[in-house]
């Protein structure tokens, strides 16, 4: 995930004549990844099993700005999928993040005012200044942003279809039945029985029996 990665993916930049990185950072980075990949299809256990090991081999550094990167990609990716906790691994360590960590947890829950925009990825600036979500190209970047504006408020229906279309298209089930429960509950609201039963087909397509 390009935007929320920055911290390990700067560590991990380098050439090579340069002395190979820690094992550590690479170790963090992969069982990082797995865990968001299994988060977002869907897949709980193992998504935490591989979260509590990406903790452990940055908590070996005793920095804490490394930590609540960490723990920031854990709460971007549920708000990617309408998840909308305190994010407590990162809330007890919110005293030592970067200015950039706090200002990217506040975008994630939907704090817009008064935040310090020139502190966010390129992406997420362009989000807040009212720009759209097709043009973020990273689908996973593109959920996050949806989930943010979702939660600030600013969520628009073609906004909503495009994080149905997105989830759908990588087949991350999680944020996708969170989404198509969105789309339902408009579909509800505006009287629209017929595309709200086809909306309920597709979720029961992928919850399975």
């Amino acid at each position: 995930m390009k935007t929320v990665y920055v911290v390990i993916a700067a560590l991990l930049a380098g050439c090579a004549s340069k002395p190979l990185p820690p094992d550590w950072q690479a170790n963090a980075k992969g069982a990082l990844d797995a865990s968001v990949d299994d988060y977002l299809k869907g897949h709980t256990a193992a998504s935490a099993a591989e979260f509590r090991g990406a903790r452990a081999e940055t908590a070996a550094t005793g920095r804490l700005d490394h930590v609540a990167q960490v723990e920031l990609v854990r709460c971007a990716a549920q708000a990617a999928s309408l998840v909308f906790e305190d994010c407590p691994g990162y809330a007890a360590l919110a005293a030592d993040a970067t200015p950039a960590q706090r200002a990217y947890a506040a975008y994630l829950a939907g704090q817009w005012d008064g935040l310090d925009v020139a502190l966010l990825p390129e992406q997420h600036r362009a989000v807040v200044a009212g720009g759209a979500l097709d043009k973020i190209e990273d689908p996973l970047s593109r959920m996050v942003a949806a989930g943010a504006l979702f939660k600030a408020g600013r969520m628009t229906p073609d906004g909503i279809a495009l994080a149905v279309d997105t989830a759908s298209n990588q087949g991350w089930r999680r944020p996708l039945l969170a989404w198509l429960g969105v789309q339902e509950e408009r579909a509800k609201l505006s009287g629209d029985t017929a595309a709200a039963e086809q909306i309920r087909r597709r979720m029961a397509l992928v919850t399975g029996p």
